[in-house]
Order: structure tokens, then C-alpha cells, then sequence
């Protein structure tokens, strides 16, 4: 895969918004999307030593590196359109700070946000961007 690979929790409200976010500032259609319950995943993610069954971050693969949680979350911003790249700026914060907000996040994501029964299907308009 030469395109960057985002893994997201499919059954995530509040990972499933970013991914809709995500691709309408795309405008240059760089990102591809899988959830983390997902095939691809399950084969992808172990050559990483990561597993997606304990995972609760969204992931970033590019040029063959995953990245996680804040610094994954940056890279992504970097890329999309508008003013959205500005928050790249982060990366100036250290790592184990900007990764322990992510988790307050991650750790509370579905009693804030809630979930869903099963992972969100893409509309057939969308569907090129995954990886079943």
C-alpha cells in the first residue's frame, strides 16, 4: 500500500466523526481508512508488534512506519486542507504530554461520545478510500 493507512475504532462514534473529517479535508484523496476490527488490520498491525484487539488509538502507516496515538493524529492534520495543518504546531509539545491527553481522550471516548453495535459502513461514494 503506497497510500498512508488510517486503522480507527469502527464502533467508535467519536473515530468514525474523525474519519468523516478527515476525508472531507482530503482534497487530494492521499488517506486510505480500515478499522481496527477489520481484515487488514488482523494481518497488518502483528508486523508492528501491535495488536488490534488492545488498541485504542487511531494509527497512521506510512512509508512502512506506524505511527500512534497524538503523534498519528499530527501527521494527519499535516496533510489535509485548510487552516487544519497549523495544529502540526503540537509537535513542538513533548510526546509523553500530548500522548497523555490522547489518552484522558481515548480512555473516555465512548461514555462521551458512545458507540456503535457494529462498524460504520461507507457510503458506495466512499467506498474506494477503505480496505475491507
Amino acid at each position: 500500500m503506497t497510500q498512508p493507512v488510517i486503522f480507527f475504532d469502527g464502533v467508535c462514534n467519536l473515530c468514525n466523526a474523525s474519519v468523516q473529517f478527515v476525508i472531507a479535508h482530503d482534497k487530494k484523496d492521499q488517506f486510505k481508512f480500515t478499522a481496527l476490527q477489520g481484515d487488514y488490520a488482523k494481518e497488518t498491525l502483528p508486523k508492528f508488534n501491535a495488536d488490534s484487539e488492545k488498541l485504542n488509538t487511531i494509527l497512521l502507516l506510512e512509508d512502512g512506519k506506524l505511527y500512534t496515538k497524538s503523534s498519528a493524529a499530527l501527521r494527519v492534520a499535516r496533510k489535509l486542507n485548510g487552516l487544519i495543518p497549523l495544529l502540526y504546531v503540537f509537535f513542538l509539545v513533548p510526546k509523553f504530554i500530548r500522548d497523555w491527553v490522547y489518552d484522558i481522550i481515548a480512555r473516555n471516548r465512548y461514555r462521551w461520545w458512545g458507540r456503535q453495535e457494529s462498524c460504520w459502513v461507507p457510503t458506495p461514494d466512499l467506498k474506494n478510500k477503505f480496505i475491507a
